[in-house]
């Protein structure tokens, strides 16, 4: 049987389907922005709110160890996954998943190609957080003029920039690693986020004695919020996180979302910012941005 354009009916009725899902994840995407309690299994989650009494925010990031998940394999998933968002490229890999309250909360991915399959300065990691529909939350770009700049500042120590466009935030949130590094004792990073007009600034700071990748978030009181726990035995990478309940805002479960999933490419991240470092010291490699990143860097007051 086929409708009056032709097409058979099954294929009528599966666009029908996609069409109906499109449109109510579109109106409770709206509905969530405005702060109004959406229906659905999905707004009723216990996994979207922070239960009242409740000291800590709690959620975990599990790496994927293959690319067969039920997000990405299949002849057409990546296609239907491509047209759900505009931030979802052709070249983007769903690596990642994070977990709140026994539930899957959010995906995250990253450019594949442009970090795997690029060399010198348009090498370049770029991921972005999803929620559970593939809806865009959040990206996170490596800034490697911006890491070139202060690497050669601190006379080669790696010190890795990334710019985060957080949600509805007005503002980039830029989170770097600390110069301030001597061997063998902790990294640091550090960023801030507006509040009402006022920055709130943070500090992570690796533990001491670390197998398995953990943080502690501390406020700019120097105050530990927040604490970021990697599993040991693991072929890819788990952190669970806690953040107290009080400092738990949406733009901070975020950052530090986006930041557990940069974990397991930071050491290949500061190689590559320190191997550019070398290149550009020695006149091997003329620097030269990418597009995409020059835009980031561009004056808001520029006349247009």
């Amino acid at each position: 049987m086929a409708d009056g354009s032709g097409k058979p009916d099954s294929i009528v009725r599966e666009a029908d389907a996609a069409a109906a899902e499109a449109a109510s994840e579109a109106r409770n995407e709206v509905l969530e922005r405005a702060g109004v309690e959406a229906t659905g299994p999905r707004h009723n989650r216990a996994s979207r709110q922070v239960k009242a009494g409740k000291a800590w925010h709690e959620f975990e990031v599990n790496v994927w160890l293959t690319d067969f998940n039920a997000v990405e394999f299949g002849i057409y998933r990546h296609s239907r996954n491509k047209a759900k968002s505009r931030q979802f490229t052709s070249d983007m890999d769903i690596y990642a998943e994070v977990i709140e309250n026994g539930e899957r909360t959010g995906l995250i991915g990253y450019r594949q190609e442009l970090w795997q399959k690029s060399a010198g300065m348009e090498r370049r990691l770029v991921m972005k957080l999803f929620n559970e529909s593939l809806n865009w939350r959040a990206s996170m770009d490596l800034m490697v003029a911006r890491s070139l700049q202060q690497t050669l500042g601190a006379r080669g120590t790696p010190v890795v920039s990334y710019a985060m466009n957080i949600g509805d935030h007005e503002y980039v949130v830029h989170l770097e690693r600390s110069a301030n590094k001597w061997p063998l004792l902790p990294e640091n990073y550090a960023f801030f986020l507006m509040d009402e007009g006022q920055p709130r600034f943070y500090r992570l700071r690796r533990a001491l004695i670390n197998l398995g990748g953990d943080y502690a978030l501390f406020d700019e009181r120097d105050n530990m919020i927040a604490r970021i726990s990697g599993r040991l035995f693991t072929f890819t990478g788990y952190w669970s996180c806690a953040i107290r309940t009080e400092h738990a805002s949406a733009r901070l479960v975020m950052v530090l979302q986006m930041f557990c999933g940069m974990l397991i490419f930071n050491r290949s991240a500061r190689r590559h910012v320190k191997d550019l470092y070398y290149e550009v010291m020695h006149g091997k490699h003329v620097p030269k941005l990418q597009r995409q990143e020059s835009d980031l860097y561009m004056n808001p007051r520029r006349v247009r």
